[in-house]
């Protein structure tokens, strides 16, 4: 019964973050990142039980159909939606919380040879949007979120936005950050928000996937840098009058 009652719940989360998708069998039978989640949880039990080459088989072979790789010794909680999923990598020691979502050319994996645990630890509800890439072993907090093609490095604080390369935390508890110590007084009002707001946002399927209109930090220091260099020719335009009606008075 336990088992219906999971796929039902794997049915209903693809409809309630895709909005492409018009039927059950629809789901069923196309949805690739489904089938991974699938095959994943077979070949996740075989590996906790010991064995080691049949859950590879079935990661592999998942790897083929699929595009998705997902190594038998990652951690997945429940809630998980891959949307398109050709090109995500998640490896061995990886550990997702609930209802994360994860799109194309998503890597969750390690920065070197290290032994033990070198894989990224998912919070609860995080949205990691189209190719980036998380290396480390280190934590991204609940609710956070990380923009396309970013590559993080190191720890993500809870409700945090980041984006760039390498990644670096934009957005705070809703509030735009530009500074280490902006970012710190956001993080320390975080626990403000234990209203209604968090739990509203602790929902069981209130993922926030608005993950297209981020800031840009480069993009608003040249446009700063531009701002500047403007003020600085009318500055130099103005003083050069100054001093050719002072040249003509002299005359």
């Amino acid at each position: 019964m336990k088992f219906f009652s999971r796929i039902r719940r794997d049915i209903r989360v693809v409809f309630e973050r895709d909005p492409a998708a018009k039927s059950v069998w629809e789901v069923v039978l196309c949805y690739s990142g489904l089938h991974a989640i699938w095959m994943h949880r077979v070949a996740h039990v075989l590996y906790l039980r010991g064995w080691v080459l049949l859950p590879r088989i079935i990661s592999n072979v998942c790897r083929f159909f699929t595009g998705i790789e997902i190594h038998p010794g990652a951690s997945i909680g429940e809630g998980l939606f891959i949307d398109h999923g050709t090109g995500i990598v998640i490896g061995e020691t990886a550990e997702l919380g609930r209802n994360v979502t994860l799109y194309q050319g998503v890597t969750l994996g390690g920065t070197g040879k290290e032994k033990g645990k070198r894989h990224p630890t998912i919070g609860d509800n995080v949205v990691i949007a189209t190719g980036a890439k998380v290396l480390g072993s280190f934590t991204v907090g609940s609710h956070a979120k990380i923009g396309a093609g970013s590559v993080v490095l190191k720890e993500v604080p809870p409700h945090a936005t980041v984006v760039g390369i390498p990644g670096r935390v934009v957005v705070m508890g809703g509030q735009r950050v530009h500074t280490v110590d902006e970012m710190k007084r956001a993080q320390a009002l975080l626990p403000l928000l234990e209203g209604e707001e968090v739990r509203e946002l602790e929902e069981e399927f209130d993922v926030d996937l608005d993950h297209c209109a981020l800031p840009d930090p480069e993009e608003e220091m040249r446009r700063s840098m531009l701002e500047q260099i403007q003020a600085l020719e009318k500055r130099v335009a103005e003083l050069e009058q100054k001093l050719e009606e002072k040249y003509a008075e002299s005359l």
